[in-house]
């Protein structure tokens, strides 16, 4: 049986993102498309799960997240193919030990993590069914240990100065982007009346991924201090799936998810209109959206 309910998932031929593929690939409904830069990986990715789940309907397709020309060229692909869409997994990402910039000039790990994502998402929302989900992987590091966040503006970091370019705290700063986007998405969906949904998941920290290649910080020591921090694979795979597929979260939106379908709260700066307000109207600047390309008139 092809798949006739279509999700899309950012960096699935690795880690949490294969994991959650892996999870929908199981019911033969769904068309699973790997969205991820590196294609041959992709393709090894896509041969196991069709071998393992028997779903013959797992597509690559190749998408630099970082690039905004990459994610123009990919939804222009997916728009031409007229599959309409039941899910978008916003997923790839990388840690803050990544330094330099994007093929636009923007901090690599800032476009990344939420600008590609920010663009994606708004250009294939005309493609989403009226019950499409768009799950967006977080990170309880956006509130990380020790001394509070402070907010600063989006242009340091959309160009940080060189103090601030190699800092970790910019995959914290991202994470927290994550967080706005979300709530922001979703209260402009609702006050359309859409009933797409929008939802945030912290996978917590999973020590067996590539996502995090030097392991050597992952002392006994370290894991102890980050104990409540720790996440599981196939928990957080299986719950990152469940946002797109469960019936119990068909109307959800909004909200953020805690290594489970269990809701939780996250942190008071999170919850900032005037951030996430900023947020979007630059990221609208930046990625250079049209006004017909984006929810950005509507609040």
């Amino acid at each position: 049986m092809d798949g006739n309910k279509t999700v899309i998932i950012t960096g699935g031929n690795s880690g949490l993102g294969f994991e959650c593929a892996r999870n929908i690939a199981k019911n033969a409904e769904y068309r699973v498309i790997l969205a991820c830069r590196d294609m041959k990986k992709a393709e090894q990715a896509k041969d196991s799960l069709i071998s393992e789940s028997g779903n013959t309907s797992i597509e690559a397709m190749e998408l630099d997240i970082s690039s905004l020309a990459s994610v123009r060229a990919f939804t222009k692909r997916y728009k031409e193919r007229n599959l309409p869409l039941s899910g978008l997994i916003c997923n790839a990402g990388i840690n803050g030990s990544f330094a330099g910039q994007s093929p636009d000039g923007f901090d690599i790990v800032f476009a990344t993590n939420h600008l590609g994502h920010f663009l994606l998402t708004n250009l294939l929302l005309p493609a989403m069914l009226p019950s499409a989900r768009i799950a967006v992987v977080s990170s309880d590091m956006h509130n990380p240990p020790g001394a509070d966040l402070t907010w600063l503006n989006i242009e340091t970091l959309a160009h940080p100065g060189e103090s601030f370019q190699k800092g970790f705290v910019r995959y914290s700063y991202s994470k927290l982007c994550n967080l706005y986007f979300t709530y922001e998405l979703s209260a402009r969906l609702v006050s359309i009346g859409s009933d797409i949904t929008v939802n945030a998941l912290n996978p917590g920290l999973m020590t067996d991924t590539g996502f995090a290649p030097d392991k050597s910080r992952y002392t006994d020591e370290f894991l102890r201090q980050v104990s409540d921090r720790i996440g599981s694979l196939p928990q957080s795979g299986d719950a990152l799936a469940q946002m797109i597929t469960s019936p119990d979260l068909a109307q959800v939106t909004g909200k953020y998810f805690d290594r489970s379908t269990k809701r939780t709260e996250s942190s008071p700066l999170s919850y900032s209109k005037e951030n996430a307000l900023e947020l979007w109207h630059m990221s609208v600047t930046y990625t250079e959206l049209a006004k017909d390309e984006t929810l950005q008139e509507l609040l």
